[in-house]
Formats: structure tokens, C-alpha cells, sequence
């Protein structure tokens, strides 16, 4: 099985700084993109920021210049660090994985249970 566990949320006034962590864990062969989705209440999920295995990176245009994803492969591990919050940043945030596990033939998308943002004005 596989498990993908978020952390670094948080309260935070506006103009400050967090980082998340997304940790993946259980019978991984390997781990394609990772990204970061966030939603807010009464509105949809929305993709955040993505990176590839190779590391590439895209990017919501609400956040460019102000988020950057980033991965350590040896720890399974992705992380997204959050500058200049504002308000509109307040979601939960998810971590998404496209993993293939051990002795799987296909890969698989994975999600964490999320964690929550809340930049005060």
C-alpha cells in the first residue's frame, strides 16, 4: 500500500511564508509527477503546482513568482514553499502522486488527506 502524508500548514498573516511536505511512503518502484492541489470552501479543487520526475514544473498563474514545488527522489518526499500568502491562498492543500508500485505492471494516482492554509488579512 501506499500512503502519502502532507504536513506545514498552518495559520499564517498575510505576506508570510509556509512549506508543505509530502511525504510518500509504502511499496514504491517509483514515483512520476507529484503535485499540489488546493481548495477552497465552496469552490473547486484546483491544480496548484506540478513537477515531473525530471523535474519540471508548472504552475497556476495565481501563484507564479510566489509558490515553488520542488522533490527530493531519495526521500519519496515533495515540498511546496509558499511566499508573499495572501488571503485568496486559504485552502486545503493536497498532495497527488502518479506511483507505481512494487510488482505492479501500471501506474497508479495516489492522494494525501490534505492539509489546511488559512492566511489571515
Amino acid at each position: 500500500q501506499v500512503q502519502l502524508v502532507e504536513s506545514g500548514g498552518g495559520l499564517v498573516q498575510a505576506g508570510g511564508s509556509l512549506r508543505l511536505s509530502c511525504a510518500a511512503s509504502g511499496s514504491i518502484f517509483s514515483i512520476d509527477a507529484m503535485g499540489w492541489y488546493r481548495q477552497a470552501p465552496g469552490k473547486q479543487r484546483e491544480l496548484v503546482a506540478r513537477i515531473t520526475s525530471g523535474g519540471s514544473t508548472n504552475y497556476a498563474d495565481s501563484v507564479k513568482g510566489r509558490f515553488t514545488i520542488s522533490r527530493d527522489n531519495a526521500k519519496n518526499t515533495g515540498y511546496l514553499q509558499m511566499n508573499s500568502l495572501k488571503p485568496e491562498d486559504t485552502a486545503v492543500y493536497y498532495c497527488a502522486a502518479v506511483i507505481l508500485t512494487m510488482g505492479s505492471g501500471w501506474s497508479n494516482d495516489y492522494w494525501g488527506q490534505g492539509t489546511q492554509v488559512t492566511v489571515s488579512s
